[in-house]
């Protein structure tokens, strides 16, 4: 007994003249505490800008849509004439327009339905659970000339069924 007592008096002399201090088991979970308390809070900030990003990449398909659509009718004074003879993806090939009346389920799909020779309904499905629209009316016929927009959740965006309500915004 008197042997470890030597043992353990020369041990912390040793520790003591050499500076050594290590971290009490406190010290590591406070550490452990503040590091769990950064990612709680990371983690619903991340995953907030996820569904963002996926939102806006829905509406950037749908602002390139429009800019293809306006692009034809330029030319045709007719969005169903150019919907219906495919033009809009040989201005945008990136874009899969799909036939009226099909629902749009994954990104880059685009639903078109054109009522009218002067208006046009896009739906793009966002990654994040979202449908977003654009409708565009000349006003050639006499309607209200202008670009309107919708959003509503959805796992399917039909422009050709769907009714959401259409405003100045997103």
């Amino acid at each position: 007994m008197n042997e470890l007592r030597t043992r353990l008096a020369h041990r912390r002399k040793d520790v003591e003249e050499r500076g050594e201090e290590g971290f009490t088991l406190i010290e590591l979970m406070v550490v452990v505490l503040i590091i769990a308390i950064l990612i709680a809070i990371a983690i619903p900030t991340f995953l907030g800008a996820r569904q963002k990003a996926q939102d806006r990449a829905a509406q950037s398909n749908l602002r390139n849509a429009l800019t293809a659509a306006k692009t034809a009718y330029v030319d045709s004074q007719d969005y169903a004439a150019d919907f219906a003879s495919s033009v809009y993806s040989s201005i945008e090939p990136s874009l899969n327009f799909l036939a009226s009346g099909t629902a749009s389920t994954a990104q880059g799909q685009i639903s078109v339905a054109t009522p009218a020779s002067d208006q046009i309904i896009l739906a793009a499905h966002s990654a994040s659970g979202k449908c977003f629209y654009i409708k565009d009316v000349t006003g050639q016929n006499g309607g209200q000339a202008g670009t309107t927009y919708a959003k509503q959740s959805g796992s399917q965006c039909n422009a050709a069924t769907d009714n959401p309500t259409f405003g100045p915004t997103w």
